[in-house]
């Protein structure tokens, strides 16, 4: 069993190539035993995660998730039963969403293991379950798909929502069999009718078993999910992704592995990055120009050989003359070569960065695209196709959508992005030949289209937290993004791994120190 740390890259497997895997370990294995060991990891989990624990509830569904829930009670009640009485308080309670009769085979054999070690069946959840105790998710697993297939429960399993609402609006900790009930394994996100009214307030994990699914690491699995949990049934069947698996999550690149820089090396050796944004009051009266210093200030806290910033600023006043960060060199736009260095555009670039645009898509090789320039590409069909023709010219393209913002390049809602993020990145990296990086719970970023007709890789990033959820941290990743790339990654290496460290500066931030995306972006050099 592996707890799934941030610095940790392993392969993710959608709903379609998890079930044939368990089916292949199923035929390997005798008969059951493959639902037994996952009940065994279940409650080794359960024993570490509530030693001293008065209660253990396990709530369980109608599949073979439920079976997982009832095995594990099995195991758990047969150690309590070695134990001397009066040295162990703690009771097995059980509360099962069908009659044994109407449950696959495997489950069926897990739910005479429970009944004959003594378990005890109640009809709900208990009233007085405390932090002390420990709440077992083994309601649905991975077994519900596409908003089409699922629905609310029907009248044979009416016992299952109440179940789904104790488990969600608890106060004792949840462990979590393959991801939370009612998520989308392979979104993340929660399909109609079993939402939770509020966000989870106990401590969450999750016990993935045989595989890891997106879900778990991106839209709201993170929060649902907590620490997550792997076993794979010492089956080895996950160690080498198939072709129809998704590619590795987080491409992590831990900061101690950064090669250290050569003493024989000067400021060209670390490349130039040019930031043009930041429309100024002179354009609308509404100033934008902190976003792009903080994609400066980021890029040169990143490591960039060089910084310069081209504000779109009309009045080229005095008080913007003069830098607060002496490192970064002010330009003119006009004055700026385009075609020489790794180009960040957009950042608070408003109504301005449009006029400047095709230019910067004729010009620049390495480009950043963020924000105003994002919804400027939107809004203009010549400016997309633009945007297209760069990788014909071997001219590379990051783009770094929120999610409204990718909704606007896709043409479709918020909501259909949020459903289907590990699609819409692809999506995005199709339509602009590009890689895309889809901010939010979970960042998922896209590669360019491999070899033929195979799909874009795709990772998703676990690090960061609600502390980037404040203006100014998507220019800061914009800046961090182009400054990694003009030191010699890849493109879509630059952009995991500035989305790997700009969350796990927000992870590791200290509790007493107030937090800025100025103060985050400066961090980023330590």
């Amino acid at each position: 069993m592996l707890r799934i740390p941030t610095s940790t890259a392993l392969p993710l497997f959608d709903t379609v190539a998890t079930r044939t895997l368990e089916q292949q370990a199923a035929a390997r294995l005798p008969e059951h035993c493959l639902m037994q060991r996952a009940g065994m990891g279940l409650a080794r989990l359960a024993r570490a995660i509530a030693p001293h624990a008065n209660r253990i509830w396990i709530a369980c569904g109608p599949g073979n998730n439920g079976g997982d829930g009832l095995q594990a009670a099995a195991w758990l009640q047969q150690h309590l039963n070695t134990m001397p009485a009066r040295s162990c308080n703690c009771r097995i309670l059980v509360s099962c969403v069908r009659e044994r009769d109407r449950m696959p085979a495997d489950a069926r054999a897990a739910w005479d293991a429970a009944h004959k070690a003594g378990v005890q069946w109640i009809a709900h959840m208990p009233p007085d379950m405390g932090p002390q105790d420990l709440c077992i998710d083994a309601l649905l697993g991975i077994g519900l798909r596409r908003p089409d297939t699922a629905s609310p429960p029907t009248r044979k399993d009416d016992r299952l929502l109440p179940l789904l609402r104790s488990l969600q609006s608890g106060i004792s900790p949840v462990l979590c069999v393959d991801i939370a009930s009612g998520l989308d394994a392979d979104t993340g996100q929660y399909l109609p009718g079993f939402e939770p009214m509020n966000l989870p307030v106990s401590a969450r994990h999750t016990l993935a078993l045989l595989t890891l699914q997106p879900g778990l690491f991106t839209g709201s699995g993170r929060d649902a999910c907590g620490q997550i949990w792997w076993d794979d049934l010492d089956t080895g069947l996950a160690s080498s992704a198939p072709p129809f698996a998704i590619s590795p999550c987080a491409q992590l690149f831990s900061p101690e592995a950064r090669a250290p820089r050569p003493h024989a090396s000067h400021k060209g050796s670390f490349g130039d990055v040019a930031i043009l944004g930041g429309e100024g009051l002179e354009h609308r009266g509404l100033s934008m120009t902190g976003a792009a210093w903080l994609a400066a200030l980021a890029a040169l806290h990143g490591g960039a050989g060089r910084v310069m910033l081209a504000l779109l600023d009309a009045s080229h006043g005095s008080d913007q003359a003069i830098s607060p960060w002496p490192e970064i060199m002010l330009r003119s736009p006009e004055a700026q070569d385009w075609r020489r260095a790794t180009v960040v555009c957009g950042c608070g670039g408003g109504m301005a960065v449009r006029a400047w645009l095709p230019q910067i898509l004729d010009q620049a090789p390495r480009l950043v695209l963020d924000a105003d320039a994002l919804n400027a590409v939107a809004e203009d069909e010549s400016l997309a196709l633009l945007l297209k023709e760069r990788s014909r010219r071997s001219q590379h393209t990051v783009l770094t959508p929120h999610p409204l913002e990718a909704a606007r390049l896709l043409k479709m809602s918020t909501a259909q992005v949020q459903a289907q993020r590990l699609s819409a990145a692809r999506q995005l990296a199709l339509q602009f030949n590009c890689t895309a990086l889809l901010k939010g719970s979970g960042t998922v970023i896209a590669g360019p289209q491999g070899d033929g007709n195979a799909s874009p890789p795709c990772w998703i990033n676990p690090t960061g937290n609600a502390r980037l959820s404040t203006g100014g941290t998507g220019d800061v990743l914009a800046g961090l993004i182009a400054a990694l790339w003009a030191q010699g990654l890849d493109p879509a290496q630059a952009a995991t791994l500035a989305a790997w460290r700009h969350g796990h500066a927000a992870d590791q931030w200290p509790a007493q120190m107030p937090f800025s995306a100025s103060a985050l972006a400066q961090r980023l050099g330590q």
